[in-house]
């Protein structure tokens, strides 16, 4: 299959950046090095080119109506421009995608999702919309995405962008006339950090990742993006979400509002809720320095009891730490366990998934 480019593409080349395929992309992982991209972003700013993610439009007078149905988050009546997080579930529970919703209007809803799963989520999409009054809209290739991360994010915004941001809250958007044409500008991102993230042509998308690497942001790449997101316990889809991980089990039920009439997967996650599940994902800090790595087992008395979904040794917090999927009865803080990593075994505690503390600005 021929791997896809992003609109800053050339851009990432010219900076030497290491490049790699992701999602079908190929895709810049760092341009120095991971470390110095992930403190840059904690202490500073960086910019990450995500234009590799997906987007889709929903128009219609059943907008609403069809974004709540497909969606386990609660968007009835919600303000302009709020934004939401939540995951599209199948009928038994398991995640077709999480994603974010935009609220544009009552008939016009933005979607995020993500890049690895385009094709398979606007044919669900596609598929889920015969019985509503709407229009879907493939978007993708007419946007690219910058994500502007760090404490100093909203002044390099206002200043070098001239985006005026000051006013967005956490979680929410706003449309703006940007060099002649509309893009979208809302406070989020997926560091655990304050920032924005801008959703437009590839032309502005070019011309302000100029701008930004002139007065001196650090570029950023998939790599610290995932060392960013893992610890302040974001999940990655495919690792700590996927067709057999539901949200329920993967501890994001707060994003799946059962005091909606109806969405799909409801009963189901509905029973997973009430009479609990096999599985749960939990946070687990080791005492030594060793990195757990994805798959890597997790055992409990020498019987494995679970696996590794995403570990690292965490730089912010110097701790080697790991998020695993285990059987539930291992799942309580402060659970002894262990983690095999190639012939050696080392000891481990479950903890809370998040390891570093998150710096939004609401």
């Amino acid at each position: 299959m021929e791997v896809k480019h992003t609109c800053l593409h050339d851009k990432h080349v010219t900076l030497g950046a290491l490049m790699t395929p992701f999602a079908g992309f190929d895709m810049p992982i760092q341009y120095t090095n991971i470390t110095d991209e992930h403190h840059a972003v904690r202490t500073a700013c960086g910019v990450f080119d995500v234009s590799h993610m997906g987007e889709v439009i929903i128009n219609g007078p059943d907008a609403e109506k069809y974004v709540n149905y497909i969606f386990t988050n609660d968007i009835k009546d919600a303000p302009d421009g709020k934004v939401f997080y939540g995951m599209m579930c199948y009928e038994d529970g398991g995640t077709v995608d999480d994603l974010l919703v935009y609220k544009i209007s009552s008939h016009c809803f933005f979607l995020v999702i993500n890049a690895a799963n385009i094709e398979k989520d606007v044919e669900w999409m596609q598929t889920q919309a015969q019985s509503f009054d709407i229009e879907l809209d493939h978007a993708s290739e007419r946007f690219g995405q910058l994500a502007v991360q760090g404490p100093d994010s909203e002044r390099i915004v206002e200043n070098v962008l001239n985006l005026p941001c000051k006013d967005l809250t956490f979680y929410t958007c706003k449309t703006i006339d940007g060099s002649g044409e509309m893009l979208y500008l809302s406070r989020t991102g997926y560091t655990g950090e304050d920032g924005f993230e801008i959703y437009a042509s590839h032309a502005y998308i070019r011309e302000a990742w100029d701008k930004l690497m002139e007065a001196g942001v650090k570029p950023c790449g998939l790599g610290c993006r995932d060392t960013l997101r893992f610890e302040v316990g974001l999940p990655l889809y495919g690792d700590e979400l996927s067709r057999e991980i539901s949200p329920i089990m993967a501890g994001l039920g707060f994003f799946v509002k059962f005091d909606k009439e109806t969405f799909i997967g409801k009963e189901a996650l509905l029973k997973q809720k009430t009479e609990g599940v096999a599985r749960k994902l939990v946070g687990i800090e080791l005492a030594d320095k060793a990195i757990p790595r994805h798959g890597y087992a997790v055992l409990k008395d020498g019987r494995q009891v679970g696996e590794v979904t995403t570990g690292y040794h965490c730089l912010s917090v110097d701790k080697s730490v790991c998020m695993a999927l285990v059987e539930a009865a291992c799942a309580p803080l402060g659970t002894e366990l262990d983690i095999q990593i190639r012939k050696k075994v080392f000891p481990g505690t479950v903890v809370k998934k998040k390891f570093y503390e998150k710096h939004y600005k609401k």
